[in-house]
């Protein structure tokens, strides 16, 4: 990065949003305004969900002075390798140091091509490094260990979403030290636990249809029981970070003393998956201190 390392410009915590990735020119605007402000409360970064890619950065990017914005994630199936480093570049040029591009293979289910991911997903390094993007400014989503390893050698670290602190310290043995570990954390600033449970089983409930992650969880302690019926209390409580103000922050202390350098918080609350909760963001960074 141009003011240092990744993991210093990123800092300890990012928030992660669909709602900033909008395409709607409309909201160009809102979202430079929005940007801002959390540039300001303190955020290192904005990680764009959704399939996002250099496009969506772009606005956030321009209207900020030192926030990073990362793709979490672009598929490789949806942007061809050329296209991506295409964008990277110019991107770059404008604003050098303040983009980087998160990549994933994505699911089964919601890509057509979906064949062999890994082995798609170490021929598009491939054709990255040929393009001149480098290593150190593009991250993966990365969650089994063979993927893992390949963030630690081909990338400068790993973006995994929907983990526990326990995976945040196996990724964090496979990683080694120098590696970023930002993974996404989902947070319900809701302290009645059966109001928290159920707007977290909601946000969950697409999820648990993607084996990529059913798989991870299995890998990781729990059972077919706690994947039925919208997961267990068991799973939501690994999964989220709920309850009060002390609640939340010592759920993410916990994955950060398992490893993880940075943290991407997504808010869940009542509204639309892609709205944008300024008030919640700011409650948030209050709350982190």
């Amino acid at each position: 990065m141009s003011d240092g390392t990744l993991k210093e410009s990123v800092g300890r915590y990012g928030v992660w949003s669909v709602g900033l990735r909008s395409e709607d020119p409309t909201r160009r605007g809102e979202l430079a305004e929005v940007a801002a402000e959390l540039q300001d409360l303190g955020f290192g970064a904005v990680w764009l969900g959704g399939n996002s890619a250099a496009r969506h950065a772009e606005p956030l990017v321009a209207a900020t002075s030192k926030l990073v914005v990362g793709t979490s994630i672009q598929s490789i199936w949806q942007y061809d390798a050329e296209e991506s480093a295409a964008a990277f570049a110019e991107l770059e040029s404008a604003h050098p140091g303040r983009f980087v591009l998160g990549l994933g293979v994505s699911h089964a289910k919601l890509a057509e091509q979906y064949r062999r991911p890994y082995s798609a997903l170490v021929g598009y390094l491939d054709a990255l490094d040929a393009a001149g993007v480098p290593a150190d400014r593009r991250l993966l989503a990365a969650l089994g260990p063979k993927t893992l390893e390949l963030s630690r050698d081909r990338a400068a670290g790993a973006i995994p979403y929907l983990v526990t602190p326990e995976h945040t310290a196996y990724a964090r043995g496979i990683l080694g030290v120098p590696p970023l570990l930002a993974p996404e954390l989902m947070v319900v600033m809701e302290p009645d636990p059966a109001t928290a449970r159920a707007l977290a089983r909601e946000a969950l409930a697409s999820y648990l249809s993607l084996p990529n992650y059913t798989k991870n969880f299995l890998r990781h302690g729990f059972t077919e029981d706690d994947l039925a019926d919208g997961g267990s209390d068991r799973l939501i409580d690994r999964v989220f970070a709920w309850g009060d103000d002390s609640t939340i922050r010592a759920r993410v202390a916990e994955f950060q003393e398992a490893g993880a350098d940075h943290l991407a918080l997504q808010l869940i609350d009542a509204n639309p998956r892609d709205s944008l909760p300024r008030a919640g963001w700011r409650r948030l960074a209050a709350l982190l201190g």
